[in-house]
């Protein structure tokens, strides 16, 4: 049975941040400290958080050295912490596992990639205050063996994944007897895995669970009666920076001014308006 569409089962936290921006010193100096641009990096393939479109609607914005766009909650988000911030948005379209090397090489000045703010990396680089708080979930097909599971213990023996480098997939071993499978790369092909039966099921944060529900019929999600064990920081989302960056307060002041009411309204229009192939 579809789960039908579930705003209410996100909870969202109020962030902060931010207005002004002054240059940089040079051991802080990003991306877009010397042409007055805010450059932000994200992988444009993880809806609703981001997405790739090929124009403008619903407030997209152009990926740089691209003919294509970016729309999701974190675009807008973006737009507002660049506006708060007096510069000019750019998007750099960036693999999961390049985002980080790319803050601290300059390429970006922040990701805003649905990055929760976990401890491993919180030694590397800073996080804003939260902009998002939600759940683990299970995203099953709607008519599989798993549709109407309700604990951990009811995917004993199913072929489970998440995608690489996320703590989605280290909880895979808090279920027993799972067939814990290989880490993928991207949403994209993890969608493709289970609309082809190679895997029973994948770990994933409550929105992108909506959103791969509403686009694709075929799939379903499951809220656990006893869910995963977590830390708080691993189901909020933060913005990421560099070490001691001087934006990070600005920031959180500008976070702090979107309200928990405007930000289940971005995300209700980013599920609503994402392409449908995400």
């Amino acid at each position: 049975m579809r789960k039908k569409f579930k705003l209410a089962s996100l909870l969202f936290s109020a962030a902060a941040v931010l207005a002004a921006c002054g240059s940089k010193e040079t051991d802080t100096n990003t991306a877009g400290s010397e042409d007055n641009t805010f450059v932000v990096g994200l992988e444009a393939a993880y809806a609703p958080f981001n997405w790739t479109q090929l124009d403008d609607s619903h407030g997209a914005v152009p990926i740089d050295e691209s003919s294509e766009f970016a729309g999701g909650y974190d675009v807008q988000i973006a737009k507002k912490i660049a506006e708060g911030l007096g510069k000019e948005l750019v998007i750099v379209k960036t693999e999961w596992d390049g985002l980080v090397p790319s803050l601290q090489s300059d390429k970006i000045d922040a990701i805003i990639a649905g990055m929760s703010p976990t401890e491993e990396r919180k030694q590397t680089i800073d996080f804003s205050i939260p902009y998002l708080e939600s759940q683990l979930v299970m995203v099953v097909a709607s008519d599989g063996d798993y549709a109407d599971a309700k604990t951990l213990a009811d995917f004993s023996g199913a072929k489970v994944t998440a995608q690489l480098n996320t703590f989605h997939y280290n909880m895979i071993d808090q279920i027993k007897d799972v067939k814990k499978q290989t880490a993928m790369e991207n949403f994209s092909a993890i969608r493709v895995a289970l609309q082809s039966g190679v895997i029973d099921g994948y770990v994933s944060e409550m929105p992108e669970a909506i959103s791969a529900s509403n686009a694709n019929a075929d799939f379903t999600y499951i809220e656990f009666e006893d869910g995963f064990e977590t830390n708080p920081e691993d189901t909020t989302i933060a913005i990421g920076v560099q070490k001691d960056s001087d934006i990070l307060e600005d920031i959180n002041e500008i976070l702090e001014g979107i309200s928990a009411e405007e930000q289940q309204k971005l995300m209700e229009e980013a599920i609503l308006t994402q392409p449908s192939a995400q």
